[in-house]
């Protein structure tokens, strides 16, 4: 924050303030200050809200708040764990697939361990395809 205040960088302190906001307001409602897993869940909802309403704007022709919207989530991931590369993701899919067996309880079986084993460094909708393709 203090880095985009002395660079003048007003869009980016706008969105590093929000994101702390809703750090505040999650603290808030806990309660008592979250842990880090937990900040990363907040941070990773945030992006997630950012990339469609990204998505939503493009749709309907509006680049102007596109722009705005890749911006914030690009901010926002900046802060978050580095993202698995497909390949390794694939393995960690390929090894809990071969233990779980066949079927919706598997499959179900299988996202959690894997989200579980990623944390935050795969999205969910990636994961979820990856297990759809991999599953018997």
């Amino acid at each position: 924050m203090k880095a985009a205040l002395k660079a003048g960088d007003k869009q980016r302190l706008g969105v590093i303030r929000m994101l702390l906001a809703e750090l505040k307001n999650a603290n808030i409602a806990a309660g008592e200050e979250i842990d880090d897993t937990e900040q990363q869940k907040l941070l990773a909802s945030y992006a997630k809200k950012r990339k469609e309403a990204m998505e939503g704007a493009q749709k309907v022709g509006r680049e102007d708040i596109a722009t705005k919207e890749q911006f914030e989530f690009d901010v926002t991931m900046s802060y978050m764990p580095a993202q698995l590369p497909e390949a390794e993701l694939r393995e960690i899919v390929r090894k809990h697939a071969a233990v779980a067996g066949e079927g919706k309880a598997a499959f179900g079986a299988v996202m959690k361990a894997v989200m579980e084993e990623v944390g935050g460094q795969a999205d969910g909708k990636t994961v979820s395809a990856l297990v759809r393709e991999m599953m018997p």
